[in-house]
């Protein structure tokens, strides 16, 4: 888990950057919804950031609930969220949150899990989610030995740079932007898959957790 206070400032500047036509979260923001129910009555977005997804999930639910840290990564969610009427921006931090119970149809986390405590707050979540409620998670995974690093390093480093190029014109990232996210990275801790089904499945039982090619993994759990 990373300090709460640097995540802030770290995300508080990077909310400052022009926004990305194409990163690798975007990527399986499609994978996400599939794994979600096709209409939805309220649905909660933890680390919603400028609400990319959030917006996705909007579209097929009557409200949703965005949480982020960031005051800046809110504000921008805000701006480009302005034709969204159902969706609720909340600047929070989700371990002083006063998390409710059996509220959700559908609760959302991209990329943030990593900030936090996995346990407690994937506990949260299951007893905020209402009875047949869904639950799914994309992260950043740690690679768990060298063959897993170079195998799939080889073959996932050239197509992020190709679908960067499609999606951007470019091959990476502008520097202002790689530079904040390098520095960010520095104080990032990343679970292996391994290590999520470890902690994941005690409280989550017979969730579907799966591995992915640009250093991500999902997690996807229906609650009985």
């Amino acid at each position: 888990m990373t300090d709460s206070r640097v995540v802030q400032a770290d995300f508080d500047q990077i909310a400052q950057l022009s926004p990305s036509a194409f990163d690798h979260n975007a990527y399986y923001h499609d994978f996400l919804l599939k794994a979600l129910q096709p209409h939805m009555n309220q649905a909660l977005d933890v680390g919603c950031g400028t609400g990319r997804f959030t917006r996705l999930l909007a579209a097929r639910a009557d409200q949703v609930l965005a949480l982020d840290l960031s005051a800046n990564m809110i504000a921008a969610a805000r701006r480009q969220s302005a034709a969204f009427k159902n969706i609720d921006f909340r600047q929070a931090d989700t371990l002083a949150w006063e998390w409710p119970t059996e509220q959700f149809d559908t609760i959302v986390s991209v990329a943030t899990l990593h900030h936090l405590p996995a346990e407690y707050v994937l506990t949260k979540m299951k007893a905020a989610l209402r009875s047949g409620g869904a639950l799914a998670v994309l992260d950043i995974r740690r690679a768990a030995n060298i063959a897993e690093r170079v195998l799939l390093g080889a073959v996932a480093f050239p197509s992020s740079l190709m679908l960067h190029l499609l999606n951007t014109g470019r091959l990476r990232q502008d520097p202002e932007a790689r530079r904040a996210w390098v520095e960010h990275g520095k104080t990032d801790r990343y679970l292996s898959v391994e290590e999520v089904r470890r902690v994941c499945l005690p409280i989550l039982p017979g969730a579907i957790i799966r591995r992915h090619l640009l250093w991500r993994y999902s997690l996807v759990w229906r609650k009985p």
